[in-house]
């Protein structure tokens, strides 16, 4: 396995389960011991997690892995997803699309329907991503808004005041939702209030809101409310969803496509 997949597997573990043994990572990802304890010093320099005696452990209570480690996570379901949410969007839309690997997803679906791939604008899109706004910046048939602020290292998005003076200039039709958690009594949620701030200002400035989210993400709280769910119009999520899950967000009043 090559460093740089043994690292995202590494980091996906210790995000599940909150604590990791050298010796039971050496035998679940076939490599030495000493491969493993290099890895975890290596990670363990860059911040990503505390070295302990025979192991590491993650960061604090909350643990977030930087976008660049949670790509291949749920990716299959996160890709249905993407196309289902792209196709809620109508030509000559303004839209709205927040930070983070699901929304990254419906950015390239939008990217390869055929019916967006020309107009003036096909689409305008507003973002805080720096990576969405890199990968859309060379369709000539987007129009690409990026709002100003600090950029988030774990994230690629752009936070803080700076942002809002973009925002309270514009007005969208739809706002794609990207979120850790997802509860019916506790809203859509962040890990990074920073981020939130500026997801919620996302959500209120359109017509309507698409939360994207796997279903790792339903019925779990996070440290940072972006709104609550009945601000929300459709959550579209994937088949391993729970059917009481599916059930509270319809009672709640919200449409829920699976796919």
């Amino acid at each position: 396995m090559a460093r740089d997949a043994r690292w995202q597997t590494l980091l996906e573990l210790l995000g599940e389960r909150g604590r990791l043994d050298v010796e039971e990572a050496a035998v679940e990802l076939a490599v030495s011991p000493a491969t493993i304890r290099r890895d975890l010093d290596r990670l363990a320099e860059q911040r990503m997690l505390v070295r302990t005696r025979g192991g590491a452990v993650a960061h604090g209570v909350s643990y977030e892995l930087p976008l660049r480690y949670k790509t291949a996570r749920h990716a299959p379901q996160k890709q249905r997803i993407a196309r289902a949410v792209a196709d809620l969007v109508t030509p000559g839309q303004a839209v709205g699309l927040t930070g983070g690997t699901t929304t990254t997803e419906v950015a390239r679906a939008l990217a390869v329907r055929s019916d967006l791939a020309s107009g003036t604008p096909a689409l305008t899109l507003v973002t805080n991503a720096l990576n969405i706004a890199n990968e859309l910046a060379v369709r000539p048939q987007f129009k690409i808004v990026v709002t100003g602020g600090v950029a988030r290292p774990q994230s690629y998005e752009l936070t803080g005041p700076l942002a809002d003076g973009v925002l309270d200039q514009v007005t969208l039709d739809v706002t794609v939702l990207g979120v850790v958690a997802f509860d019916v009594t506790h809203g859509a949620a962040a890990h990074d209030e920073a981020e939130a701030a500026v997801n919620r200002r996302l959500c209120e400035r359109a017509g309507r809101v698409v939360v994207a989210a796997d279903s790792s993400k339903l019925g779990r709280r996070a440290f940072a409310r972006i709104c609550a769910a009945q601000a929300v119009e459709t959550l579209v999520t994937d088949a391993a969803a729970a059917p009481e899950a599916v059930r509270a967000f319809e009672e709640a009043g919200l449409r829920v496509v699976v796919v």
